[in-house]
């Protein structure tokens, strides 16, 4: 088995006298390190199965029951409970048997979508459990073998902290095969032939299955419609009217469709830059698919080298974008946004950590040059102290200085 850069922190985590809900986008590998770090759970419920969702729907109460009937035990035993959210009166079970005594029994709940708990408002046991979140895979997990060409430590905007144990690094693809297919586990280790198919099948398959069993969407077609329009504009700043438009739904049910997707982690929001004394700067978030590869199958494109050639600067950037924003959620320190204004002042991205900001701009390019620096120079000028170093993320050999305050940097040195 690979290792995830979760697995030492979830496994500390599962020995602390709290309920553990664990949340992620489907095929990002939850069940698969729960049975890893849980080999021998006392119960295992997987809600997903028709049966068993049914059963449990009817009579939640059945999980009090079992757990009563368990010994107890040091440590204590471990019930894992996955696809939660397909029973939402569990977690009231869950909290009754907590409130009884939190060191008898150690509880798991997976899942892969917050939206039915959100809309029922369901009880998501404050003060007693601890959230955590997996993503697709990381460069901490899945390394550049590029990066073994540079012997000195890069100086990077977000650098990794020492992974809480030594992991057992994911096979290292080239640039070219991560933009086509993405970084979802599943994908990765299927053969390169099957990947397409296996991608198609995620959106057309999971989504589907989801979204009809939570009765999320009332027209199917148009909801099809705006999932090809979303992905297809992904990375770019939601333009609601837009879509809505070329969807044939109300701009509310855009907004709607937008946050459901944020509720199954198959996008994220990236704020704009506002902490900017200009004038005329742009408010308006942009809209990120989870993974690069289900955005090109669910746009209704091949995921494939030629996909990724034809535009391939934008489809770094969206992988830039990403990979910094899954170490900002793993780390939970820190904001991403990105800067543009109305006169052409943009700025891929601006990380904020610690009263901090650092701008990076991301480029094709294998020969960088100040001219590619001109805005990240505007941007330190205008932030001073608050903004002492900028970066271009590109395709370079090696790291260059590219101005006293700029450094352009190699994508697999990130």
């Amino acid at each position: 088995m690979f290792h995830r850069w979760a697995e030492s922190r979830w496994k500390d985590a599962f020995a602390e006298p709290y309920v553990q809900i664990l949340f992620g986008a489907r095929q990002t590998g939850k069940s698969t390190l729960l049975r890893h770090l849980l080999p021998s759970p006392s119960l295992r419920l997987d809600f997903s199965h028709p049966g068993k969702r049914s059963s449990y729907l009817s009579r939640p109460e059945q999980l009090i029951q079992i757990c009563l009937a368990m010994p107890q035990t040091d440590p204590p035993p471990a019930i894992v409970i996955d696809e939660a959210q397909n029973v939402p009166p569990i977690f009231d079970a869950v909290q009754h048997l907590y409130d009884q005594d939190p060191h008898r029994w150690r509880f798991v709940l997976c899942g892969s979508s917050a939206r039915k708990l959100r809309v029922l408002g369901t009880n998501l046991l404050p003060g007693r459990c601890m959230v955590s979140h997996l993503y697709p895979l990381t460069t901490a997990e899945r390394p550049c073998a590029e990066a073994a060409s540079v012997t000195l430590s890069p100086p990077s905007p977000l650098p990794w902290p020492a992974p809480p144990s030594r992991l057992d690094p994911w096979p290292a693809p080239d640039l070219i095969t991560r933009l086509a297919w993405g970084e979802l586990p599943g994908i990765v280790n299927a053969k390169e032939s099957a990947r397409p198919d296996l991608l198609r099948s995620y959106t057309e398959t999971y989504l589907s299955e989801e979204l009809r069993r939570e009765a999320l969407v009332k027209e199917w077609a148009a909801f099809s419609r705006f999932l090809q329009l979303a992905a297809s504009e992904s990375g770019q700043i939601v333009n609601y009217s837009k879509l809505a438009a070329e969807s044939g739904i109300s701009h509310p049910t855009v907004k709607s469709h937008y946050e459901l997707l944020e509720d199954m982690f198959i996008g994220f929001r990236i704020p704009a830059f506002s902490r900017s004394s200009r004038k005329g700067v742009l408010s308006t978030p942009r809209f990120y698919f989870f993974d690069i590869g289900v955005r090109h199958a669910a746009a209704g494109l091949a995921p494939s080298a030629d996909t990724v050639l034809a535009d391939p600067g934008r489809f770094l950037e969206h992988w830039v974008g990403v990979e910094l924003w899954k170490r900002l959620q793993y780390l939970r320190d820190g904001q991403l946004s990105y800067f543009r204004t109305k006169d052409g002042v943009e700025i891929d991205f601006v990380l904020e950590r610690h009263g901090v900001y650092t701008p990076i701009e991301v480029k094709w390019t294998e020969n960088p040059s100040s001219r590619d620096a001109r805005h990240l120079v505007k941007f330190l000028k205008e932030h001073g102290d608050k903004a002492p170093h900028g970066y271009i993320v590109c395709r370079c050999a090696y790291p260059m200085q590219i101005h006293p305050k700029i450094t352009a940097l190699p994508w697999f040195c990130l």
